[in-house]
């Protein structure tokens, strides 16, 4: 071959690795993506097959059969223990061994197994969501600066709830046990529950409000369980103060000749006045109680030692009139006419609710003139539409529903 036959062949040749080295890049590049493409398929296909798994144990736990809630009666002496089921007998079971054996007490809650019965697991113990949904988280924003003409009611009441919490170690100095609870009575409209609300603003205790009618239930027993639990919470609380309002819906006079509905409002009663004066010790917790009927109380509730101490609540006189005024009025824009000692004098026998509807009336007669401050005249036709128009709130009826 001459020289110009090798050189064409060189070219060719070079011409040949020149292609072949492009489409060995192309297969290369080819090669990792599909590589990539299967790493990434073989993890996602791993990502499946943990999913397959947690929905098939899903669907076994949503397909294993229900468990029946009981609670032990006893603990015998060869690790089996007696339950009560909800089907009603008591049944002699096994326990399983996860289970620890500090955990199985008598009075324990527990769930078993709907065909042997055999205790699976250990439960918290319940309350009644309106037993926990009482407990005020947020305190109120009343306090004892808000309430006027009642300074003796307001240092019997902080002697009874407040300096036993505060002061424990001087009661036991004097030797003396602090009162359990305090009963509040008088007109609707005092201040009885403002009263509570300045206590529950003023400690650090854990407060509780009930509404004596939301102890009143439908089924036999109910009422009584919510009471042990209201009561159990209180305990587990304390310090805490618990605050019963309209009293005299789950309190009143227990009678031979009643209905079945009345019968069961007298269970109520009944394990309220076993909690305030039963075996299982209050401690720290004490009782306010409030209601504008104590005429129809029972006297089991009104003797010392349930309700210690009994304070009554008047309606405000000159003075307690004026200083009521005053408070309500601190926040509004007053003129310099107003004359409070007049006002409280032309609404004898007028309540503190009464008063603060007074207040209000009166700047809204100012709003209604385009006014931002409230003058004499307007307090004054304020208190004719409240009070002095109002057959129902003569002095003559004030009290009507008050014993």
């Amino acid at each position: 071959m001459d020289e110009e036959q090798i050189r064409e062949f060189s070219e060719k040749m070079s011409e040949r690795i020149s292609t072949l080295e492009d489409r060995n890049d192309k297969l290369l590049e080819t090669a990792r993506r599909v590589e990539g493409e299967k790493r990434y398929v073989e993890t996602e296909m791993v990502r499946l097959q943990k999913e397959i798994r947690r929905l098939k144990q899903e669907l076994d736990r949503l397909k294993s059969p229900p468990l029946i809630i009981g609670n032990i009666r006893d603990i015998l002496a060869d690790g089996r223990v007696v339950v009560k089921s909800s089907t009603g007998p008591d049944f002699i079971v096994n326990a399983a061994d996860y289970i620890a054996k500090d955990n199985l007490i008598v009075g324990a809650r527990v769930a078993l197994n709907k065909q042997t019965l055999a205790v699976m697991g250990v439960l918290p113990p319940s309350l009644d969501p309106i037993v926990t949904g009482a407990e005020i988280i947020a305190k109120p924003q009343a306090t004892y600066q808000d309430i006027g003409g009642l300074e003796n009611q307001m240092r019997e009441l902080r002697e009874a709830v407040e300096d036993p919490l505060l002061k424990p170690d001087l009661y036991r100095k004097v030797g003396i046990e602090p009162p359990k609870g305090v009963l509040l009575v008088g007109p609707p409209g005092t201040g009885k529950t403002l009263l509570a609300k300045a206590v529950a603003n003023r400690t650090q205790a854990t407060f509780i409000r009930f509404v004596g009618s939301e102890l009143v239930q439908k089924y036999i027993g109910e009422g009584a369980r919510l009471v042990r639990e209201l009561f159990q919470l209180a305990r587990e609380k304390a310090p805490s103060i618990v605050f019963i309002d309209e009293l005299d819906s789950v309190g009143a006079k227990r009678l031979e000749i009643a209905t079945s509905g009345d019968r069961e409002v007298q269970r109520t009663l009944m394990q309220l006045l076993a909690e305030l004066d039963g075996f299982n010790p209050l401690g720290e917790v004490k009782i306010i109680g409030a209601t504008n009927r104590p005429d129809i109380l029972d006297e089991a509730l009104l003797r010392p030692g349930r309700f210690d101490r009994i304070i009554e609540i008047p309606m405000p006189n000159q003075e307690a009139r004026t200083t009521i005024f005053r408070i309500h009025a601190r926040t509004m824009s007053v003129a310099s006419d107003v004359d409070f000692g007049v006002l409280a004098g032309r609404c004898e026998g007028a309540t503190g609710a009464d008063i603060h509807a007074m207040c209000t009336e009166a700047g809204m007669f100012a709003i209604r003139e385009d006014r931002d401050q409230v003058t004499m005249t307007d307090f004054e036709r304020a208190v004719d539409k409240v009070f002095g128009e109002n057959p129902m709130r003569t002095p003559d009826a004030s009290g009507a529903m008050y014993a």
